[in-house]
């Protein structure tokens, strides 16, 4: 196993246990069976205990000086949810088959976000396995699995996690979880994990009962923040940092999106994220490790490349702002945050061009500004999506994009996106056209239950799709089941040969141009819409479009190089409803 600070190991002598409880003199440990024994006490906040016959299965707490027993924080794997005992587990046991991986460049990323409960009927990391000769024939080349860190309760989204490093146990063992990440490789697919680092759940959090987790110098939307920058603040950045690299090393993933780090409030010399950056990228050694934001803030800082075009800290962002003007495109929604991107083709042209809309602009929804310039960056790094766990869920039916809008609209939207230079991610089921609702959902206690009720109808009123009278109960069972995915859709599905030809003619002819890509120039009028990208080798890659439901221009009376998709008709420059046509010229 490698070597970590936190949770229980290997030794010669038997199984160390260590808890960093600095907030209390004495701990004790309890292994299932058996009474509980003493640990010794180190002036650092640290307690130990060798057990020389316990081993791997051994099922054990931690008992504070007041009778409250606890898991593991860094416990490897919960049985019987996060309120039980901690079960020892060998990771080094498993034997891999995939040793010589050593993952995949980022340009030639396509990623698919998936919630394990929900990809298949089963909902579990096995059955996974079974659905990934799909992904693969349909040119997806990484999962992004939405965070799996162990939280209270049947089923969750995974934002709720309170033991970060064990995988919730109704996806199945940590073995099973290194079985689908190993068949993922085999296949030529990289696994990315969605991770979150600026909070902790509600329920079954039990750290703060014994160190100084919280931190009452920064707010963010859960609460206190997480203490990264005050008094015993050393031990919790590890604990955070340390998990980043247990999940690289040993479940071999290829990269994180790190949840909302614009709540990550750290005010040390070194910030949590450029720490954990150095320290993940300097464990990866050769391999592609690509590390991905999800930044409200859009600082574009986070994003820099180096002389040789390499990432400084993260490979990308989730780019919110392309959603957006394809989404208010494609439905002609302008409730919430969309009317800061509606009736206007400039910040279609730009988005695409230089990836946020806002760049320091003041945005009324926020009622201040927002965003860095990022005309300066790659667009490889920017992820574009038409759909996400977020745009989804974060609406009172949970509906997809696909179950109200017209199919002329979303096919345009769709080889917009694929085609981008930008890098595309697709969210589970679109590419056949999936119709089940994702809602949000949760499984707390009756009372966390209510008060998620109430905050859900409070807080997200002001979203696009949200109404508060037709809200889905997120607690329910039923609701769980409404996002499962039916794949007996799949083989009648149009879209689905859609997806595949985008996605061939992404792999063939636009990801061979995308590493060393340029700048960009973009133009708009009305609903249409061209934008000149450079790319490898000066080879130029255009894009003319008119998202609307009326003729329109976007200036060029000619289509440069050669076509390599079309989508509708043009007439002497003119774009037909809903035309889209992409081409290629050399330098």
């Amino acid at each position: 196993m490698t070597q970590t600070t936190f949770g229980p190991d290997f030794t010669e002598e038997g199984i160390l246990f260590r808890l960093w409880a600095p907030l209390h003199e004495s701990v004790s440990l309890k292994i299932e069976g058996a009474d509980p024994r003493p640990m010794y006490a180190e002036e650092d906040g640290w307690h130990r205990c060798t057990v020389s016959d316990a081993h791997a299965g051994t099922r054990y707490r931690f008992v504070l000086p007041d009778g409250l027993e606890i898991p593991d924080p860094a416990s490897r794997f919960q049985p019987e949810d996060v309120h039980g005992p901690s079960e020892v587990v060998d990771l080094s046991a498993y034997r891999w088959k995939t040793n010589g991986w050593t993952g995949r460049p980022w340009e030639e990323m396509v990623l698919y976000e998936l919630h394990i409960g929900c990809f298949t009927p089963e909902g579990t990391f096995r059955d996974a396995i079974e659905r990934l000769d799909h992904l693969r024939e349909l040119g997806v080349t990484a999962l992004q699995i939405m965070p799996l860190s162990d939280f209270p309760g049947r089923y969750s989204w995974g934002y709720d996690g309170v033991l970060p490093y064990a995988p919730d146990s109704s996806y199945g063992r940590p073995e099973d979880l290194m079985a689908l990440v190993d068949a993922a490789h085999e296949r030529g697919i990289s696994v990315f994990l969605d991770v979150v680092y600026n909070h902790f759940g509600p329920d079954g959090n039990y750290i703060p009962s014994y160190a100084p987790l919280f931190t009452d110098q920064h707010k963010t939307p859960w609460g206190n923040g997480i203490n990264y920058d005050g008094d015993g603040s050393e031990m919790i950045r590890e604990f955070v940092i340390e998990n980043a690299l247990y999940w690289l090393t040993e479940f071999r993933l290829d990269g994180f999106r790190f949840d909302a780090v614009h709540a990550i409030k750290d005010d040390s010399d070194e910030h949590l994220l450029h720490a954990l950056t150095r320290r993940v990228r300097a464990a990866a050694g050769g391999r592609h490790v690509h590390l991905i934001v999800e930044n409200e803030e859009n600082d574009s800082d986070l994003l820099t490349r180096d002389d040789k075009g390499e990432a400084r800290l993260f490979t990308a962002q989730w780019n919110d702002d392309v959603h957006h003007v394809l989404h208010i495109a494609a439905t002609g929604e302008t409730f919430g945050y969309y009317a800061d991107y509606a009736g206007d083709g400039e910040k279609l042209g730009r988005a695409l061009a230089e990836g946020f809309v806002f760049q320091g602009e003041h945005m009324p929804y926020r009622g201040g500004s927002r965003g860095r310039p990022s005309g300066h960056l790659p667009p490889t790094a920017f992820v574009s999506f038409i759909q996400n766990h977020d745009q989804i869920g974060n609406r009172a039916l949970g509906d997809r994009i696909m179950a109200s809008s017209p199919v002329d609209a979303v096919k345009a939207v769709t080889s917009i996106y694929l085609l981008s230079p930008e890098i595309p991610m697709l969210f589970m089921g679109e590419e056949w056209g999936a119709r089940e609702p994702f809602p949000y959902f949760c499984d707390f206690d009756e009372d966390l239950n209510e008060k998620v009720r109430k905050g859900r109808r409070e807080e997200l009123s002001r979203l696009p799709g949200f109404d508060a009278a037709d809200l889905l109960d997120p607690t329910a069972p039923s609701t769980f089941a409404a996002g499962k995915l039916d794949w007996s859709k799949r083989a009648s599905s149009e879209v689905l040969d859609f997806y595949r030809k985008l996605l061939d003619l992404r792999r063939h002819r636009i990801i061979p141009l995308l590493k060393g890509a340029g700048d960009a120039v973009y133009r708009s009028a009305g609903t249409a819409v061209a934008v000149d990208w450079t790319l490898a080798g000066n080879s130029r890659l255009h894009l003319r479009a008119n998202l609307g439901n009326e003729a329109a221009s976007p200036g060029s009376k000619r289509e440069d190089g050669e076509t390599i998709f079309r989508l509708g008709r043009s007439d002497d420059g003119e774009l037909a409803p809903w035309t889209v046509i992409w081409s290629i010229s050399e330098a």
